[in-house]
């Protein structure tokens, strides 16, 4: 990984297929990215996860998203993730992926939600949708939230402004649509990989 690219920034490949998610991701972990999340409902998601983590397992964090139940999170540990992303903070899918060593990610559309993942043991909450939430809601949970807590904005966030995001106190960043669509080519993604990271490490 770069040494000029910080940590913090996931790839979602939401819709990838395993024969293609090799190939999408070599220009990602190029671009220093320090994870890659294959939503569940992708075609064979945990075919892409084994794939990824015998390839790149080394290299960064795989992991899976759209995990919405225990069962779930056992399955993807299996499959060799480590990191656990969520749309929600459901407190059972939170405590299974500590107790398994993996690192959950729920996500979170208010303060209230947030508070309810870290009493449920997460330290990093997915900011989602942060089109919404916006820079300043952001700051306005940090200012709430226990010391340590860690933030990564999710929806709406790509090259053009993360940066803003960062100069923020955003601890990292999950790019979807701006990253990668079902289809894209790898080339096309190698390149917006190495725009958002270029981004995300030149900030003030």
């Amino acid at each position: 990984m770069p040494d000029t690219v910080p940590s913090g920034l996931i790839a979602i490949l939401r819709g990838v297929r395993p024969d293609e998610v090799l190939g999408i991701a070599e220009g990602i972990v190029a671009a220093g990215f320090s994870a890659i999340e294959v939503p569940l409902n992708s075609p064979d998601p945990l075919d892409s996860i084994t794939a990824l983590v015998e390839r790149f397992g080394n290299d960064l964090e795989i992991g899976v998203g759209t995990v919405l139940t225990a069962k779930q999170v056992s399955e993807c540990q299996q499959a060799g993730a480590r990191i656990i992303v969520a749309p929600d903070t459901d407190a059972e899918v939170i405590q299974t992926a500590l107790g398994m060593g993996l690192t959950p990610y729920p996500g979170a559309a208010t303060p209230t939600e947030a508070f309810a993942a870290i009493k449920a043991g997460a330290t990093k909450v997915k900011l989602f949708p942060s089109s919404a939430v916006g820079i300043s809601g952001m700051k306005a949970w940090s200012e709430v939230l226990p010391t340590g807590t860690e933030l990564f904005p999710v929806g709406g966030v790509g090259a053009d402004n993360a940066a803003e995001w960062r100069n923020a106190g955003a601890a990292g960043l999950g790019l979807g649509s701006s990253l990668y669509r079902r289809g894209d080519r790898p080339d096309d993604v190698r390149v917006r990989a190495e725009a958002i990271a270029s981004a995300w490490a030149h900030t003030n």
